[in-house]
């Protein structure tokens, strides 16, 4: 084999030997040639078959449904809520009005107390969205109790119907600083603004009295996990636009020390006079509101409120002092039935609550039937008192000391919004 290979080599030189240079030439040139022809059939096969992914890749985009571009972000919710009911006055009063009502006003007719759209989108720093904001805008009768009048607005027409709007920031300090900036419902007073998560249906003399909204900043922060700290900077009491140039502050606790236990303690301080000829008086209001909720057994629910609330239009005037409390008691009879009790007592002893020197009080019952999902049906009985003639009866002459009234009330909310409102 070996001798084989020896004499092919010894074969190839003798034959190149043989080619002139001219030959030799022409053979470099045609070696040149084939190489150029073999990269460029490499660089065409490897070019189609890019193009072929390419176009493969068009033809599966091509395939593919649109996208649906969401009109909604995720966690939004949309919500509406509709509050009606019918009242009866036993005075018959000429006035066709329930005395010292704040919901359930209209006596001896059908009324629309409320229609609402409540939309919502609540931050979650748990997905890295730390902002979030709420709008409730309202509509009814309601709507003239809660948003004001010539007398706390200077332009009530404007923000009437906005019961709340507001933007939320979630700071990363520490545990977290909620941050607010706008509208918002006051946490004064137990009670609040939407039916279905009462008591019951009407509200109590406190909840006609205390704060009803604020417009400003409000910042909160968990000093531990059962213990909330907030800070209002504030118009005023029931003011979107301030009327007089000086900021209210107020200063909120909420203790939780367990699920079934909460006590809030609530302080307000501000200058609430109206300017005259842009001149304030230098008076000053303070509010000082606690309330506590606790569920006693597994149907029994009780809480209790108790209030203090001095004004003076003046620094040298003299004081206009409202206080007193009430009580709360609510047993679940059966998985979609609730009986509810309420007592309360407000001393209006300088008559800067109703206009007149007098203690007040009443004594409600309600039953509330959670007849389906979203959708409830309550009766209630109430009776007022007074030491002085005050309720109206269908003589205009006449005033009672008392007025009873009856109601049946119908609540309907959809949405995705869980829990209380």
């Amino acid at each position: 084999m070996k001798a084989l290979c020896l004499l092919l080599l010894a074969v190839t030189a003798l034959a190149q030997e043989a080619l002139t240079p001219r030959e030799r030439i022409l053979l470099e040139r045609i070696e040149r040639l084939e190489q150029r022809l073999a990269a460029l059939e490499a660089k065409s096969a490897t070019s189609g078959t890019a193009t072929g992914h390419v176009s493969a890749s068009q033809s599966a985009q091509a395939s593919e449904p649109p996208r649906q571009v969401e009109a909604i972000p995720p966690g939004t919710t949309i919500n509406l809520y509709l509050d009606g009911y019918y009242g009866y006055n036993f005075n018959s009063p000429v006035t066709g009005t329930n005395a010292l009502r704040a919901y359930d006003v209209s006596a001896n007719s059908f009324a629309i107390n409320q229609a609402g759209m409540v939309i919502e989108r609540q931050p979650d720093p748990s997905t890295g969205r730390r902002i979030g904001g709420r709008l409730d805008l309202m509509f009814g009768q309601a709507t003239e109790t809660l948003q004001g009048s010539p007398a706390n607005e200077r332009r009530p027409e404007v923000f009437r119907n906005i019961f709340q709007a507001y933007g939320t920031l979630v700071a990363p300090l520490g545990s977290g600083i909620t941050v607010d900036f706008g509208k918002w419902a006051s946490a004064f007073g137990i009670e609040n603004n939407y039916t279905k998560d009462q008591f019951n249906y009407s509200r109590s003399f406190w909840f006609n009295f205390l704060p009803f909204y604020h417009v400003g900043f409000r910042a909160s922060y968990p000093l531990t996990g059962r213990l909330n700290v907030s800070y209002w900077l504030t118009n005023g009491l029931n003011q979107s636009e301030d009327f007089n140039g000086f900021k209210s502050h107020a200063v909120l606790l909420n203790f939780t020390p367990s699920p079934r236990l909460s006590a809030s303690l609530n302080y307000f301080h501000g200058q609430e006079q109206r300017a005259v000829k842009g001149r304030a008086p230098r008076g000053r209001s303070h509010f000082l509101d606690g309330y506590v909720t606790w569920q006693a057994a597994v149907r029994w629910t009780v809480a209790g409120e108790w209030d203090y609330a001095v004004e003076r239009i003046g620094p040298d005037a003299a004081p206009k002092v409202v206080f007193g409390g009430a009580g709360y008691a609510r047993y679940r009879l059966v998985r979609k039935v609730h009986l509810a009790g309420r007592f309360a007592y407000l001393n209006d002893r300088n008559g800067w609550f109703s206009g007149r020197n007098q203690a007040l009080k009443e004594a409600t019952a309600t039953a509330t039937f959670d007849l389906a999902d979203g959708f409830q049906m309550r009766w209630e009985a109430r009776r007022d008192w007074s030491n002085s003639p005050w309720f109206a009866t269908e003589d205009p002459t006449r005033h009672k000391r008392h007025q009873t009234t009856a109601l049946l009330g119908l609540i309907w909310w959809f949405g995705g919004k869980k829990g209380p409102w």
